[in-house]
């Protein structure tokens, strides 16, 4: 197969994952964006949306784009907004930039092994699959928390 044809279908699936959170989003009041399950380890749609697209944010254009990383990873899980707007102004800001560098990828920074801040040492190959897999983690999370939202009654 070809490298950039590989390196197109992760940037393809991960930027739809994102989209599959945002959407989650759209039409919920301040209340429901900011609204978590009563249960451990969960997380509001509006966190979900701001920490997925902190991770893509890290893994492409600092990991894998060599630019400085500025993520605060902590601060992606206590964050609240109003409505999806913000969300989706970063966004309209992040996914070209996620388009350039990953577009802008060989079959060498594929097996060039990258220092990663939470994993140590992994390939280009790796970045992808995890920034991918992560994503689409909290796209099925962001679903059943919308689905748990409007279930409420």
């Amino acid at each position: 197969m070809d490298e950039h044809v590989l390196i197109v279908d992760f940037a393809d699936k991960t930027i739809e994952m994102v989209e599959r959170i945002l959407a989650c989003a759209d039409g919920l009041d301040e209340a429901g964006i900011n609204w978590k399950p009563d249960a451990p380890e969960t997380n509001s749609i509006y966190v979900l949306a701001t920490h997925t697209m902190g991770n893509v944010r890290q893994n492409t254009l600092a990991v894998l784009g060599g630019q400085t990383d500025h993520r605060d990873r902590d601060a992606e899980f206590i964050v609240a907004g109003d409505s999806a707007a913000e969300l989706q102004r970063q966004w309209s800001v992040l996914k070209p930039q996620v388009r350039e560098i990953l577009g802008g990828l060989g079959t060498a920074d594929l097996e060039h092994v990258h220092a990663h801040p939470r994993r140590g040492t992994i390939t280009g190959h790796q970045v992808l699959m995890l920034m991918a897999t992560h994503a689409a983690e909290h796209a099925g999370q962001a679903e059943l928390t919308r689905d748990l939202w409007k279930a409420r009654g």
